[in-house]
């Protein structure tokens, strides 16, 4: 990925209970991101929130959640986002999908 490139991120909100084929849904998602050759993923953990239904998920001492938030999110040049998206629909039942545009400023991997 070149900073010339045009990028987009995308984001992916669910959350921490959420499950595909028995494992946590955030990890069935990095893997079918590294399968299909994105350039990388990050799973971040919120520690409060709360969705279309409303209801609060904190990680607040006195009121344990189990379903915390978690925010996947994958940057990359746009057209491989755009042919990942339908993986994102075949595995997600509740939760949210953005993209906006990126600028790319430094991206430096060692091998």
């Amino acid at each position: 990925m070149e900073r010339s490139k045009t990028t987009v991120s995308l984001r992916i909100f669910v959350g921490e209970a959420d499950r595909s084929q028995g494992q946590p849904l955030y990890e069935a998602i990095v893997k079918r991101a590294r399968e299909a050759g994105l350039a990388g993923a990050t799973v971040l953990h919120g520690v409060i929130g709360f969705g279309k239904a409303g209801a609060m998920h904190t990680a607040r001492m006195l009121r344990l959640s189990e379903d915390l938030p978690v925010v996947i999110e994958i940057v990359d040049e746009r057209d491989r986002i755009e042919s990942f998206l339908p993986e994102i629909d075949g595995l997600l039942t509740n939760g949210l999908v953005t993209i906006q545009e990126t600028e790319v400023v430094l991206y430096r991997h060692k091998r």
